[in-house]
Parts: C-alpha cells; structure tokens; sequence
C-alpha cells in the first residue's frame, strides 16, 4: 500500500469515526430527514456517489412531493458498515 492510500485509508476512517459519534450523540432524537446534500456530506461521499448507493438500494430513502430525503439513521447504518462491504 503506498503513503498516499494509507492516509486516504486513514482519513476514511476517521471520516466514519466522527459520523458515528455524531450519531451516538443524537441516537436518542427521532430520526430526521435530510437532504440528499446534507446526508452525502454527513456520510463523507459527494452527491453523485448517494445518488449511486441509493440507486441501488444501499441507502434508504423517502421521497415526499419531489424531494428525496434520507433518514439520519440510513447514514447511521452506513456509517456501521464495514470498510468495502456492500452494503
């Protein structure tokens, strides 16, 4: 593994570590809607990479009126996931 994919693998991690605390932190609070902006940039992906996984299936969503919204906790159980598991 070269110096530039350990720290991309380091930083992903850290990324994930610090949406789990986030989470932890709110896991008493209802469950919250957001916005496909707002849940790639708590998830640490960009828009077109949730698009991606909630094309697929890997990621929850609900659409109300034209809006699809993702539940905080659909980010919560991504953020669960192992490293390169499919989720």
């Amino acid at each position: 593994m070269t110096r530039l994919e350990s720290a991309l693998t380091e930083l992903a991690e850290a990324i994930r570590e610090e949406v789990r605390t986030e989470l932890r932190d709110a896991a008493g609070a209802p469950d919250r809607l957001l916005s496909v902006r707002e849940a790639a940039a708590l998830a640490g992906i960009g828009r077109t990479a949730l698009y991606g996984a909630l094309g697929s299936g890997r990621i929850r969503s609900v659409v109300l009126g034209r809006r699809r919204l993702v539940p905080s906790s659909a980010i919560a159980e991504l953020a669960q996931s192992p490293p390169g598991a499919d989720r």
